[in-house]
């Protein structure tokens, strides 16, 4: 596939170039549109609830940079006010995070009350109360032998599943490291018997890590083509496309893929994430040189799930290039909000096979 700017041929025509209206004139793609632009009044940003956790895991991203210095403010009338400064400068979307955000169960309620769209990121082995009707991202990273190796806990899945079973704010979050890709079938065939949706995330590693879990070519191919049979065998289970699998796999971080609208890699403050994103510290401070998604990944490195659900939707019009590419687009889109959005459900693919992010070849 041709990558952009490449001359062409003495015997090649000028690609087409595509009105948005003459792509919209499908009207399947219409309608896809149509859905998912209804959520784009979404403005998100991030609140590390607390920095505790329950157990510690290698790589965590948490535990780098100095927001695990901060000091935790237990206050709920603090994070009320919070949330209510936030409503007012337009941000209706939150991810509560940290270390364990479980932990403090009355301050995740007072932001739901306040702010009732958002997730919360956590590890799974303590019960949110059904009061907080966020969707809840249990991580996951490998059968229960890899979890106890490297997050040094017991029978991780199984007391996730038990927490969690019939949940409709759970989605399982596998997270690919270099080392866990076969596991990922059991573990799938575990949560699909279950009845548990899943969606897939790759081991973006922490700025100055060099271990194990770190991808390299080999690992991201394998990957790749891991994600691709576990899609094909519970398709009813696992949240993610085949333009998902493209950006998040590809031997390009997702930042140079797509170039990072967070704060920390885009010095803009006209639009978009650069004015509105922030990540707030335990102690409700935010640093905007550092505030993105996951603070301290190493950005060279970054192909984290969260990070593409704004770094790829926010790239709306380089997709609408072509009818292909924007139904790739769309595809990720529709994804995107049922894995963040409760009550949101995902269509079947528009794009079928291997999209080209823009400008660029498929791997």
């Amino acid at each position: 596939m041709r990558t952009g700017g490449q001359p062409l041929s003495q015997h090649e025509s000028p690609p087409k170039v595509w009105r948005f209206a003459d792509i919209l004139a499908d009207a399947t793609v219409k309608e896809r549109w149509e859905k998912v632009r209804k959520y784009f009044f979404l403005r998100e940003s991030t609140y590390d609830m607390t920095r505790r956790c329950n157990i510690r895991c290698e790589g965590c991203y948490y535990y780098e940079g100095e927001k695990q210095n901060a000091i935790e403010n237990r206050d709920p009338q603090a994070w009320q006010d919070l949330m209510r400064r936030e409503k007012a400068r337009g941000i209706t979307y939150v991810v509560l995070a940290g270390a364990e955000p479980a932990l403090v169960p009355d301050l995740l309620e007072v932001c739901y009350q306040e702010m009732p769209l958002g997730a919360i990121a956590t590890n799974g082995l303590k019960f949110i109360p059904e009061a907080v009707g966020y969707r809840i991202h249990i991580s996951v990273w490998g059968n229960d032998q890899t979890s106890l190796r490297i997050r040094n806990s017991k029978q991780m899945l199984p007391r996730q599943i038990e927490n969690y079973r019939n949940d409709p704010r759970a989605v399982f979050v596998y997270t690919f490291t270099r080392n866990n890709i076969d596991e990922i079938h059991q573990v799938a065939d575990t949560l699909a018997a279950e009845g548990c949706k899943l969606t897939f995330s790759m081991f973006s590693a922490p700025v100055g890590y060099d271990g194990e879990l770190r991808h390299n070519e080999a690992s991201l191919r394998k990957t790749r083509n891991t994600m691709l049979q576990v899609m094909e065998k519970h398709p009813q289970n696992v949240l993610f496309s085949t333009y998902n699998v493209v950006a998040h796999t590809h031997t390009k971080s997702l930042h140079e893929l797509y170039s990072c609208p967070y704060p920390r890699m885009n010095p803009s403050t006209d639009i978009g994430l650069g004015r509105s994103f922030r990540q707030y510290r335990t102690d409700l401070s935010w640093d905007r040189s550092a505030a993105c998604c996951v603070p301290d990944t190493d950005c060279v490195d970054c192909r984290h799930y969260a990070s593409g659900s704004a770094v790829v939707t926010a790239r709306l019009y380089r997709h609408a290039a072509d009818p292909q590419t924007f139904r790739a687009w769309l595809d990720y889109v529709d994804t995107y909000l049922a894995v963040w959005v409760m009550g949101y459900e995902n269509e079947s693919s528009l794009s079928g096979g291997l999209v080209a992010p823009p400008g660029q070849e498929v791997f």
